[in-house]
C-alpha cells in the first residue's frame, strides 16, 4: 500500500509485509515538516490522521508510535520525519 499526497513530495504510507488476520500491523508514514521553508505540512497531519483512522476502522488500535528525523533539507527545503506505528488488533 503506497499513497502519495500533495505534489508527491509530502507523505507515503508503507506497510510491512504481513498476512490477513495478523494481530499486529506495522506502518510507516513519511511526513514533510516544511515545504519551501515555511510552516508545517498540514497535509502531513491529515495523512497521519487518515492512516490511524483507516486502521481503527479495520479493528486495530494504535499500540506504539515512534518518530525519526532524516535531518535532510531535501528538495526545496522540506525536512522529512518518519513516523513508525504499530497497531494492535482489538479482540
Amino acid at each position: 500500500m503506497l499513497s502519495m499526497a500533495g505534489f508527491g513530495l509530502d507523505a507515503g504510507v508503507i506497510a510491512a509485509a504481513g498476512k490477513k488476520g495478523d494481530m499486529y500491523v506495522v506502518l510507516q508514514v513519511v511526513l514533510t515538516e516544511k515545504f519551501l521553508g515555511t510552516g508545517s505540512g498540514v497535509s502531513s497531519l491529515s495523512n497521519l490522521q487518515k492512516t490511524i483512522n483507516d486502521q481503527a476502522s479495520k479493528g486495530y488500535r494504535l499500540h506504539t508510535i515512534s518518530t525519526a528525523s532524516s535531518g535532510s533539507k531535501g528538495f526545496l527545503g522540506g525536512d522529512k520525519i518518519q513516523a513508525t506505528m504499530v497497531f494492535e488488533k482489538v479482540v
